[in-house]
């Protein structure tokens, strides 16, 4: 099989359309990632009803809370109760965890392309899979099988955009990934609606879910069968010691002689790593793992998920929507959404990575601060609340949605950037996990409803916002502009920012 496109461009001056398209059929993943992570959204009512969910969970609920109170510790009803809900909802994120852990070494040792290949594989499982169960078990292991391919794409699609990418329009290029994300969110959104549509709530809740459910298989099989037609991170096939290889993508990508230059810092840089994990732990790696980690932590604990688990339960329940209309204004949140990472695509390279994550997550707090004073405290919900949301939306897509990730894919050495990035993107996976548990938790605790009106979570999340502010403002160095080789030497070198 040949590369896309087929010709070979100028090789003074490369071809950037050619790298644009690496980076779409890249971006797939990505697009995966945010279509089955938003599935749920529209189809957890029709599911609750499906499968009975109240009746499940109460019986476990009171199985849990007479144990609990066997040993001592009454009155966790409530807390079990909002468990379980979160649990559905957040069931594959335990696989997305496993997947990034999985990915991190099969991307080191088998390449990113292939990694990818495998996650797009378990993507499809996953569509048929949740599309046809019979029994709630069913369901949920298929939607951990789904949560193995969004661990796999959410870390390497970024890593291979970026390993492929020259510095100068690198965060560009690695956003499209985030726009792919914030796409397939909205897609599916929209596929939600028109599903939805096809029938009364009898059919939906029959039916209609797993048709939303099934519908990713679309997204599944292109990008499988796109991936067989791109060639593999030229930095990785260097590592392998297959320059020729490496030095022709470059070269197609950004002409000879920035290929020529690229090699050269490509092969000094992975002279001085060691490949081992025990790198990290070097003086001068130490703080990249825990920036890698935080950043990764923050992103989630800032709330994002919450509005993409839970959005159109949250504007049917507390806003008063009629189901069709919260899913529609979920729409319009993706829309959002979809919008200002356009923005972010094009100044991510011009304005740098840190004043947009700073400015973002300043804008974030204030928004989570409105939502849980005006919206909840005040018990003002309706427009207030949808207002307040694409604040929240508009900010993030901004800054912390894309930039995060480019920066995760910037700052860790070439030969065990998998597995560095993997550490990362496990926590990162791990914080989703324990924020779409606790929400629900918060959000549903009788204490705290009767005292802040639902409004106590969100000002949890707006106080992590501040976190992020002042942990990028002090510990993030700027990357924008430099090549992969020379932040690693920034940090080998102990350099100032």
């Amino acid at each position: 099989m040949t590369d896309l496109p087929s010709g070979p461009p100028p090789a003074d001056r490369g071809s950037v359309t050619y790298l644009v398209l690496l980076c779409l059929v890249a971006a797939l993943g990505g697009l995966l990632f945010g279509y089955d992570t938003a599935v749920i959204s529209g189809a957890i009512g029709f599911l609750d009803t499906h499968f009975d969910l109240p009746s499940v969970t109460e019986e476990v609920v009171a199985y849990l809370a007479n144990l609990l109170e066997s040993i001592g510790l009454g009155g966790m009803r409530s807390v079990l109760a909002g468990l379980m809900k979160g649990w559905v909802a957040a069931c594959a994120l335990l696989g997305c965890a496993v997947g990034a852990a999985l990915a991190g070494t099969l991307s080191d040792r088998f390449g990113r392309r292939n990694t990818l290949i495998v996650s797009a594989v378990l993507f499809l499982i996953s569509a048929i899979g949740t599309a046809v169960p019979e029994t709630l078990t069913q369901f949920v292991l298929f939607r951990i099988v789904g949560g193995l391919g969004v661990g796999a794409a959410s870390m390497t699609s970024p890593m291979y955009i970026a390993e492929i990418s020259p510095a100068r329009i690198r965060g560009r290029m690695v956003s499209m990934n985030q726009l792919a994300i914030v796409s397939g969110i909205l897609v599916v959104y929209f596929v939600n609606v028109f599903i939805a549509g096809r029938g009364d709530e009898a059919w939906n809740v029959a039916t209609g879910w797993r048709w939303m459910f099934g519908s990713e298989a679309i997204p599944a099989i292109l990008l499988l069968l796109l991936l067989f037609f791109v060639p593999e991170s030229p930095r990785w096939l260097t590592e392998r010691g297959r320059g020729g290889e490496a030095h022709r993508i470059l070269a197609r990508v950004d002409g000879r002689a920035s290929a020529d230059r690229a090699m050269a810092e490509i092969r000094e840089a992975l002279a001085m790593e060691t490949g081992s994990l025990r790198q990290l732990l070097a003086p001068g790696l130490r703080l990249v793992l825990v920036i890698g980690v935080v950043l990764a932590v923050l992103q989630q604990v800032t709330g994002i998920n919450v509005f993409l688990y839970f959005g159109t339960e949250i504007f049917k329940d507390v806003a008063g929507s009629a189901i069709d209309a919260a899913l529609l204004q979920q729409a319009v949140v993706g829309s959002v959404n979809l919008a200002f990472t356009i923005v972010a695509i094009w100044t991510v390279d011009k304005l740098g990575r840190k004043p947009l994550m700073i400015v973002g997550a300043a804008g974030m707090g204030v928004s989570l601060a409105a939502m849980g004073l005006a919206a909840y405290y005040f018990q003002e919900p309706g427009t207030w609340l949808l207002v307040f949301v694409v604040g929240y939306i508009a900010c993030f897509a901004v800054s912390v949605g894309p930039v995060t990730w480019v920066i995760l894919s910037e700052i860790f050495p070439t030969k065990i950037r998998g597995r560095a990035m993997g550490i990362a993107t496990i926590c990162l996976w791990l914080a989703n996990f324990v924020v779409s548990q606790t929400f629900p938790m918060m959000d549903e605790n009788p204490w705290l409803v009767e005292r802040f009106h639902h409004g106590f979570p969100f000002w949890v999340y707006a106080a992590f916002c501040a976190v992020l502010v002042a942990f990028m403002a002090v510990a993030v160095p700027e990357t924008k502009g430099r090549t992969l080789e020379e932040i690693e030497k920034h940090w080998l070198t102990g350099a100032k920012a």
